[in-house]
């Protein structure tokens, strides 16, 4: 499912923060994003220096692993959405997982993650999962045990005008109706046990 290549994305000016304890796991993702045109990005190995740059830089997206000694990923988003400064607390954020487990799924989601994606995954799978969370247009949300983009996203499948993940994503739009109601009788005639000749 590749990206149009009608459409011109330009990182050029974005500002990305990258959160892995790994090394060369770091490396690899920095030259990713770099290759997408990214000049400024910040490389961090801890939850604990992540959270110095959030707090001293002005930052357009955060890819962070869920796995890391110390503070996790999970930890740093959930902070980031309660504690941070009010003007970054909603910075896009795209959590990285090595198990794609619905739990593992379920925790990046709750946490207050925008998107989570499962490794290993190609730049072409990284550069759409940004172009996603740039076209998101969930609505944020403040409540006394979760904060972040509105959770009730299961069936609505990637932002409008992307092909869908999997067969049953629903698409968000759902148009006017084309054809008339059914009246009562139609309605009922459904419903109407019928004999079946085996």
């Amino acid at each position: 499912m590749a990206l149009d290549p009608a459409i011109r994305i330009n990182l050029e000016r974005s500002v990305v923060l990258l959160v892995d304890d790994n090394p060369q796991a770091l490396e690899a993702l920095s030259g990713m994003v770099r290759g997408f045109g990214v000049r400024k990005q910040f490389k961090c190995k801890s939850g604990a220096e992540a959270m110095h740059v959030v707090k001293t830089q002005e930052l357009d997206l955060i890819v962070i692993d869920s796995s890391m000694p110390d503070m996790d990923g999970y930890d740093f988003v959930r902070w980031l959405r309660r504690e941070a400064a009010p003007e970054v607390q909603f910075t896009p954020v795209i959590m990285l997982t090595g198990h794609a487990a619905r739990s593992m799924v379920e925790k990046s989601r709750d946490s207050g993650a925008n998107f989570v994606m499962a490794r290993p995954f190609t730049p072409e799978i990284l550069l759409q999962r940004i172009f996603w969370v740039a076209k998101d247009e969930r609505q944020m949300v403040k409540a006394d045990s979760y904060v972040g983009p509105d959770r009730r996203f299961k069936n609505l499948g990637p932002p409008l005008g992307m092909k869908g993940r999997r067969k049953d994503d629903l698409s968000g739009h759902i148009g006017a109706a084309t054809d008339p109601n059914l009246d009562q009788t139609d309605i009922d005639q459904m419903f109407k046990p019928a004999r079946v000749q085996l």
